[in-house]
C-alpha cells in the first residue's frame, strides 16, 4: 500500500464535511472518488495533497512516492509557448544532457589521470541519462500534446494568450508529463473534447503509477477504475469495481437494506402489540409471557435504517405548447473568423420531438451554431429556418443568461413575474434551494449551482425547442441522471451540446458530427455511433476501391501508395532493429569502460569512448529517422 488515510475528519466553521474516513491505494490501483456536489471530495484531494489540515487522521504516504495534484480549473500564467511550457518537465534530463555534452568538449582536450576522471564521470552521467529514458521525452511530449488537443500549429500559442480552459489543458499535460507515483485528478475531463477524453483514458489504462480520480463523468469511471469510492453523508463507502458496477450493487444493497428494515420494524410492532395484549389480561401467566417476550424482544440486533440520500433536483419539463413537425431546417451553413474557415456545408433537418447530440472536436464551432440559430451571430453564407410555433429555451455553459448583482430568487421573480413567492419558493426548492439559500447571491454560486438556476429558469419557461450547450458541465452523478430522466421524457425538441458520452447514450436519438467541412448524422445513441464509426474505418478501403472503379482512376498511384507504405514499414523495422543494436553496443562499451584494465589506460579508454561517443550521435539521429518514419 503506498497511500493509506485513517480515520480523516475536515470541519468548516465547526460543521463536519467528511468524518471519519478510511481507506488505502495499492501500487498501480486506479481508484474513483464520487459523490454529490458539495460532499467533500475536493476536501479530501487537497488532505492527501497536503494543502489544508484535517481536525483529526492520519495520512500515510510510503517512503520516496511523489503525489501529483491536478485541480478543478487549474491554470498556468506563463510567457512561454504551450511547447516551451511542457518541455519545462524536462528541464533535469536537458540539463544531464548539456552537462554530458559539454564534458565531451572538454575531454577531448584531457590527457593522462584526469581523463580517467572525466571518462568515470561521464560513463555515470551517461547511465543516469539512461535511466531516466531521455530518448522518449520528444516523442512522450509531442503526444501529449496531440492527445490534449493541441494541433503543432497551437503548440507554438503564447499561455497568456490562451482560454481559461485551454491553460487547463496545458497544467494537465504538465502533471501527466511529470510522471508522478500518484496521480490525483479532480475533474480532468473538464474542457476536454470526446477525443481528447478518449486519449487520456488510453493514457491513464497504461499508466504505471497509481491513479486517485474525482470525475462525474460515468462512462470514463467505467472504463479506468477498478474500485469506487462514494462519500455520502460525510461518510465513505467502498465498492471493489468500475461505475457500473456500484451503481447495480448500490441499488440492490439499498433495497435489501430497506427491505430488512422495513420487515424488522413490522415484527418488532407486532411483538409489542402482543405484550401490551397480554399485560392488559392482568393475569400471572400473561404477565410472565409479556415479561419473556420483552427479554426476546431486548435481544434483537437492530436493523440500521438506510441514512436519506442526500437532497437531489426534482426536473419536470413540459412544453406549455405544441410545436409544428418541423423544428429547424440548417442549409450550407458557414462561418469564418478573421479569414479562417470555422465550418462550412452544415446541413441538418431536426423534427418535433427528437433529442438530438450535436459532437465534434472543440473549436469545430459547435456553440458558434447556437448563437447563430438564436441569433446573436451572423453567419456568412446559409440560411437558418424555425418552424411554426416553435419556442426556444436556451442553456448557455457560461451562465451568461444569469445575472450576477441579483439574488437567486431575483433571477427568477424578474424572469417570471407572474410568479407567486409560493410558486418561485417551490420551482427553487426543486432544484435544493431552500430557505435563506434562495437570497444568495448569484455570484456566489458555484457552477454547479448556477447550472441549477439556468435549469429552473428553463423548466419554468415551459419551452417545446431545448437548446443546452454542455447542461452536465459542473452537475454531480445524481443530478446528470435527473436532468436524463427529464430529457426522455420531454414532449418538446430538444439540441444539445454534450462531451458526457453516457449522458449522450441515454437521452439522444440522432448525433450530428460536426466537421471542418460539413456534419454527419447518425441514427441513433452513443453506442451506436461507436459502432457505425468503427465500421467506416473497417470499410473505408472498399469504399475508396469501389469510387475509384466507378471513377475510372488510375490504380498506378495506389499501387505507389502501397508500395511506399511497405517500404515505410520495412524503413521502421530496418530503423527498430539498428536501434537496439546500438543501444546494446553502448551498454556493452558502457561496461567495458567500468573495467580497471580499460579506464586505467589512456589509450584503451580513448579508443573504447570515442567509439561510444560515435554511436551515441549515431543512435539519435537513429531515433530522429525513427520518429520522422512514424510521423
Amino acid at each position: 500500500m503506498i497511500l493509506s488515510c485513517s480515520g480523516i475528519t475536515k470541519a468548516f466553521n465547526a460543521e463536519p464535511v467528511i468524518n471519519d474516513i478510511s481507506f488505502g491505494i495499492e501500487k498501480k490501483e486506479k481508484a474513483a472518488v464520487i459523490g454529490v456536489n458539495g460532499a467533500g471530495k475536493s476536501t479530501l484531494f487537497k488532505i492527501i495533497a497536503g494543502e489544508i489540515t484535517p481536525e483529526s487522521g492520519e495520512i500515510t504516504i510510503a517512503k520516496n512516492i511523489k503525489i501529483g495534484y491536478f485541480s478543478q480549473n487549474l491554470e498556468i500564467d506563463s510567457q512561454k509557448s504551450i511547447y516551451d511550457e511542457l518541455l519545462s518537465v524536462f528541464e533535469p534530463i536537458i540539463k544531464l544532457e548539456n552537462e554530458i555534452r559539454n564534458l565531451e568538449v572538454e575531454m577531448s582536450a584531457l590527457k593522462g589521470q584526469e581523463l580517467d576522471n572525466a571518462m568515470k564521470k561521464y560513463t555515470i552521467l551517461s547511465s543516469d541519462l539512461e535511466d531516466k529514458n531521455a530518448y522518449e521525452y520528444k516523442s512522450r511530449l509531442k503526444a501529449v500534446i496531440k492527445g490534449l488537443g493541441f494541433c503543432e500549429e497551437e503548440s507554438q500559442k503564447s499561455i497568456d494568450n490562451l482560454s481559461g480552459g485551454e491553460k487547463t489543458r496545458v497544467a494537465l499535460g504538465k502533471l501527466l508529463l511529470s510522471n508522478p507515483d500518484i496521480l490525483l485528478l479532480d475533474e480532468p475531463t473538464n474542457h476536454l473534447d470526446i477525443e481528447s477524453i478518449n486519449w487520456l483514458e488510453d493514457f491513464l489504462r497504461a499508466y504505471k503509477g497509481s491513479v486517485l480520480i474525482i470525475s462525474h463523468d460515468r462512462y470514463f469511471l467505467d472504463k479506468i477504475v477498478t474500485k469506487i469510492m462514494e462519500i455520502e453523508n460525510k461518510k465513505l463507502f467502498i465498492y471493489n469495481g468500475n461505475y457500473t458496477y456500484y451503481y447495480n450493487k448500490k441499488q440492490k444493497d439499498r433495497e435489501v437494506q430497506l427491505k430488512h428494515y422495513i420487515s424488522q420494524q413490522k415484527e418488532i410492532a407486532k411483538q409489542q402489540e402482543s405484550i401490551q395484549k397480554l399485560r392488559s389480561f392482568n393475569r400471572e401467566k400473561s404477565i410472565k409471557r409479556a415479561e419473556s417476550k420483552e427479554k426476546q424482544l431486548k435481544k434483537i440486533i437492530l436493523e440500521d435504517k438506510p441514512e436519506n440520500l442526500p437532497d437531489s433536483m426534482r426536473l419536470a419539463l413540459k412544453p406549455k405548447f405544441e410545436s409544428g413537425n418541423d423544428v429547424l431546417s440548417v442549409k450550407e451553413l458557414a462561418k469564418s473568423f478573421d479569414g479562417n474557415i470555422l465550418f462550412k456545408n452544415v446541413s441538418f433537418e431536426i423534427k418535433k420531438g427528437e433529442k438530438i447530440a450535436l459532437i465534434g472536436p472543440n473549436g469545430t464551432g459547435k456553440t458558434t451554431i447556437f448563437k447563430i440559430i438564436l441569433g446573436s451571430l451572423s453567419q456568412d453564407s446559409g440560411s437558418i429556418k424555425l418552424g411554426t410555433g416553435v419556442s426556444v429555451g436556451y442553456y448557455d455553459q457560461e451562465h451568461a443568461c444569469l445575472d450576477n448583482d441579483k439574488t437567486i430568487f431575483d433571477e427568477i421573480s424578474d424572469s417570471f413575474p407572474s410568479l407567486t413567492t409560493l410558486e418561485i419558493r417551490n420551482a427553487l426548492a426543486a432544484f435544493v434551494f431552500t430557505s435563506d439559500d434562495v437570497f444568495k447571491s448569484i455570484s456566489a454560486l458555484s457552477g454547479g449551482e448556477k447550472g441549477r438556476v439556468a435549469l429552473a429558469k428553463i423548466m419554468l419557461s415551459k419551452a417545446n425547442f431545448l437548446i443546452l450547450d454542455e447542461p452536465t458541465n459542473h452537475l454531480d452523478i445524481n443530478s446528470k441522471e435527473i436532468l436524463e430522466s427529464a430529457l426522455r421524457n420531454y414532449e418538446g425538441t430538444c439540441l444539445y451540446i454534450s462531451h458526457d458520452r453516457y449522458f449522450i447514450n441515454n437521452t439522444a436519438n440522432k448525433i450530428i458530427e460536426l466537421t471542418n467541412n460539413g456534419c454527419v448524422l447518425y441514427l441513433g445513441n452513443y453506442d451506436y455511433y461507436t459502432e457505425k464509426k468503427q465500421l467506416e474505418l473497417q470499410t473505408e478501403p472498399n469504399i475508396a476501391a469501389k469510387q475509384e472503379t466507378q471513377s475510372k482512376i488510375d490504380r498506378k498511384k495506389q499501387k505507389q501508395e502501397q508500395s511506399e507504405q511497405r517500404k515505410r514499414k520495412s524503413k521502421i523495422e530496418k530503423t527498430e532493429n539498428k536501434i537496439i543494436e546500438c543501444e546494446e553496443k553502448i551498454e556493452a562499451l558502457n561496461n567495458e569502460l567500468l573495467k580497471e584494465e580499460i579506464y586505467t589506460s589512456p589509450i584503451l579508454s580513448k579508443q573504447y569512448f570515442d567509439e561510444k561517443t560515435a554511436l551515441e550521435e549515431a543512435l539519435l539521429l537513429l531515433y530522429e529517422k525513427w520518429e520522422e518514419l512514424n510521423g
